[in-house]
């Protein structure tokens, strides 16, 4: 073993002569030990005993019970010393990638030693991996290709571990004693190489399959885990410190394709575990993000100081890997991991990650489709505040001051606006006693296009009222008008009052809405009693005429306008309020409550009644007392 090379540099080894280093073909079955005239003389130190049927029972009790790894090359370690008394033994295997040799157990070697890296061909072991048979040197200071990394060994054996014709590690053993090892030795070794090479392969193969069995249950706690968040910034974050779970790594980015600017963007960023803000944008087939977007495949540098695709943003990287991120066949961003190691990853490193893309990009794409959900949900929540705002402007602020009545009102939208309707239309002359009309509508369907319908028969109504129309012409010319502007589905439901200050009479007409109650006093009691008012509901037919009724009133009485939304309510049983409820209502107010108080009693009643159930409609109530 090396770090001094004192080799020759010849083509093919010169054939040994007598006291040259004996090199000797690799035989995977055993042979029986040579007889005691055939073996040189051994120091004293050394046993040469014939092998027996034990060592075999052991040795296949330790190479078949286990498939750990680390306990089967110990096992090994402690039976080759049970029968050649080593000081310096190690067991090395090969890395595929780089394709050199490296220590994955040893006793005897100081520490710089073992974290040495053998390529095939150089010293001993190396030569062994490459010629593919065990070598036994007697004097490593003859051999041509020794590496001195210690002055003190004299001689050394090793012997390739061969699977299936193919080299995956190397047993050596070396000694400070010149010509230590023997021929049995060596065949002994070789009998131990060719049963540990079939055991260590299936450690390995087993080692691999619960990583990747592990891998795998942590690939799916990690999807289960991102898939939850929906706020972008968290969910890059914690995709940074879910990776390390399953690949680790120095530097981390995650890159979004901005529509826009046509480039990708760093939205995330990390180094030695700390985030850090990285403002370079990379378009498609620049660097090894750029390509492996452009490609829509994994790219793997081993090197970048050999790869001409590394944009050298960070100088100390060595190793990087980058994967892009598809959604619904679209390119949404890429992964990428950088390492200061060369050759840190690989196509295992490649395939864990490229599985766990799929469920980023996915959970990327949620998360955004979210951001862009509740922007557009605050977008709307403004425009629907200020439609409110302007809704309720169109709607009279107080209702009108008369001398011989009182008028009180209250509206409550289900949603933020809703499509009731309501409104008082000044129909009085200069010194003439005053005259109003009173609508009370309900459009239907709800929120946004109900208030917009809504707006639309409050702006006709304005535009008619200063033809002073009577309830019945009022309702058929409003028909009239929505007729011009008809919507599929779309109409109204309205009730037309007209009062009369001066003789305190209402002229009614209905156009499909709720049926108004008439209360009266009187010394006998009190009376409720519905006006039974009907008629078709606006914007439906054309050329509809209306009915009109005329109703006196005495000091005390009550008109109530409502819509729907009051006597509908439901409980959390489904029971409706109803009108029953409505009239035990006004049964129970004082002769001398004002209007106010009666609509605050109606409203109150009704919430009550649907004890915190959401309201699904609209709810209006107008009262007209006679004074």
């Amino acid at each position: 073993m090396p770090i001094a090379d004192k080799s020759r540099r010849t083509n093919q080894p010169a054939a040994p002569a007598e006291g040259d280093p004996v090199q000797h073909e690799f035989e995977g079955d055993y042979r029986p030990p040579a007889q005691a005239s055939e073996l040189k003389e051994k120091p004293a130190n050394v046993r040469v005993e014939p092998l027996q049927v034990d060592f075999l029972h052991s040795l296949a009790d330790a190479l078949n019970t286990t498939l750990d790894l680390n306990t089967l090359m110990h096992r090994v370690a402690d039976l080759v010393r049970a029968v050649i008394d080593y000081r310096i033994f190690a067991i090395l295997l090969i890395n595929e990638r780089t394709n050199e040799l490296w220590m994955r157990f040893q006793t005897g070697h100081a520490a710089e030693v073992e974290r040495t890296r053998i390529k095939l061909g150089r010293g001993v072991i190396g030569q062994a991996a490459l010629q593919r048979k065990s070598l036994l040197i007697e004097d490593v200071s003859k051999y041509e290709h020794y590496i001195n990394v210690n002055p003190n060994v004299r001689s050394e054996l090793s012997v390739p571990l061969i699977v299936k014709n193919k080299v995956i590690g190397v047993l050596d053993l070396e000694s400070e004693t010149l010509g230590y090892f023997t021929r049995e030795h060596q065949r002994l070794l070789e009998l131990v190489a060719s049963r540990m090479a079939i055991a260590v392969e299936n450690a390995r193969l087993y080692t691999r399959v619960s990583r990747q069995a592990q891998t795998l249950t942590v690939l799916n706690e990690i999807s289960r885990e991102i898939t939850s968040i929906l706020d972008l910034d968290d969910l890059l974050e914690r995709i940074g410190q879910l990776m390390k779970r399953v690949i680790d790594f120095q530097m981390f980015s995650i890159l979004l394709w901005n529509e826009r600017t046509q480039q990708f963007e760093h939205r995330f960023s990390s180094r030695y575990g700390e985030r850090v803000t990285r403002e370079r944008t990379i378009v498609a087939g620049q660097g090894i993000i750029g390509i492996a977007a452009q490609r829509r495949e994994p790219v793997l540098s081993s090197d970048t100081r050999k790869d001409t695709r590394y944009l050298a943003e960070n100088p100390e990287t060595r190793s990087e890997l980058a994967v892009p991120l598809i959604h619904k066949g679209q390119v949404i961003g890429v992964l990428d991991l950088e390492h200061t190691r060369v050759n840190y990853y690989n196509e295992d490193h490649q395939r864990t990650l490229s599985t766990l893309s799929a469920q980023v990009a996915i959970s990327i794409a949620n998360a955004r489709l979210y951001q862009r959900i509740h922007e557009e949900e605050q977008r709307m929540e403004r425009d629907l505040e200020m439609a409110r705002k302007v809704q309720l402007r169109l709607m009279p602020s107080r209702p009108p001051r008369l001398d011989r009545a009182e008028i009180a009102v209250q509206f409550l939208a289900a949603r933020s606006i809703g499509g009731d309707v309501y409104d008082f239309l000044d129909y009085g002359t200069p010194g003439r006693p005053a005259r109003i009309a009173i609508a009370v509508g309900d459009v239907s369907g709800k929120a946004a296009p109900a208030a917009l319908y809504a707006a639309l028969v409050s702006g006709i109504l304005r535009s008619l009222a200063p033809q002073h129309l009577s309830p019945a012409q009022m309702l058929g010319a409003l028909n009239d008008q929505l007729q011009e502007r008809k919507l599929a589905s779309q109409y109204v439901t309205m009730l037309m009052a007209a009062w009369d200050d001066s003789n305190q009479t209402l002229q009614i007409a209905n156009a499909g809405s709720v049926q108004p109650l008439f209360v009266s006093r009187s010394s006998e009691g009190m009376t409720v009693k519905t006006i039974k008012a009907e008629g078709f509901p606006l914007g439906l037919f054309p050329d509809v005429k209306y009915e009109e009724f005329t109703l006196s009133t005495q000091p005390g009485d009550l008109i109530v306008f409502f819509s729907d939304g009051i006597t509908d309510a439901e409980n959390g049983a489904g029971e409706m309020f109803g009108t029953d409820r409505l009239r035990d209502v006004l049964e129970s107010q004082p002769g001398s409550a004002a209007a106010s108080t009666i609509v605050d009693a109606i409203l109150k009643a009704v919430s009550d009644f649907q004890d915190g159930i959401e309201h699904f409609d609209d709810e209006t109530v107008v009262v007209l007392r006679a004074l």
